[in-house]
């Protein structure tokens, strides 16, 4: 049975694609055949790249699937019923992610948004993991505030018995202030989960061979890099 890891988010836009990406780029490295799994895509148009495309630029040869599409770039739920489209439901993604784990050494699920962020409206990215029994990666932002959004994301999935294999600060500034600093000792904290590694900013720019370099350099061991929380 191959590994399956689920990839959720403090809220948007805190770099949960590229450290989707930059683990399958280390677990590729490392010769497993890797498939990443979006269920919902939010937010772009048919034909237009989504997170996927990105992912597949950055890891080349990597499997990738998607479930649905919506344009509004809202919640899932929201937007398929905004488009009439049927919505993506848990059962849909545990079922497309258990088909990958039969040719694949990791299948990593990337969620939309935050671990409660509605597919239907009674499921969630957390239902997809307790359904899959998998752990949950947990991507947050580096700087003020983190701390709140991370803590209310780990004691979700702490209140329903989920696994939480750690936090990875998916944007570290080129030029950290204060808090991100602080945040690295106070994450693990407040969490009581391990900080698993910090991504610089616009990694995902990088061409793939520079990207799984960075990517070893700046994740934990548990997630295939060498990176220590006493050295971003």
């Amino acid at each position: 049975m191959s590994r399956v890891l689920v990839v959720s988010g403090t809220g948007t836009d805190v770099g949960k694609t590229v450290v989707t990406a930059a683990v399958a780029a280390l677990a590729s490295a490392a010769g497993e055949r890797v498939a990443v799994l979006k269920p919902a895509q939010t937010g772009v148009a048919p034909g237009e790249p989504g997170d996927l495309a990105a992912v597949a630029a950055l890891v080349p040869g990597v499997t990738t699937a998607e479930l649905g599409r919506y344009p509004d770039p809202l919640a899932p739920e929201t937007a398929a019923r905004r488009a009439g489209l049927p919505p993506v439901t848990p059962e849909a993604a545990v079922d497309a992610a258990r088909d990958l784990s039969v040719d694949h050494d990791l299948v990593l699920v990337e969620g939309a948004g935050g671990l409660l962020v509605r597919f239907t409206p009674d499921g969630t990215l957390a239902d997809v993991a307790a359904k899959l029994g998998a752990p949950v990666v947990v991507v947050a932002a580096a700087g003020l505030g983190t701390l709140n959004h991370t803590a209310l994301t780990t004691e979700a999935l702490a209140r329903r018995g989920l696994a939480c294999a750690g936090v990875v600060v998916g944007a570290w500034p080129a030029e950290p202030d204060l808090a991100a600093w602080c945040n690295l000792a106070d994450l693990p904290a407040v969490t009581g989960v391990p900080l698993l590694g910090a991504l610089p900013e616009r990694s995902g720019t990088l061409p793939p061979v520079e990207f799984a370099r960075v990517a070893r350099h700046t994740l934990a061991p548990a997630l295939g890099g060498v990176w220590h929380s006493s050295r971003p």
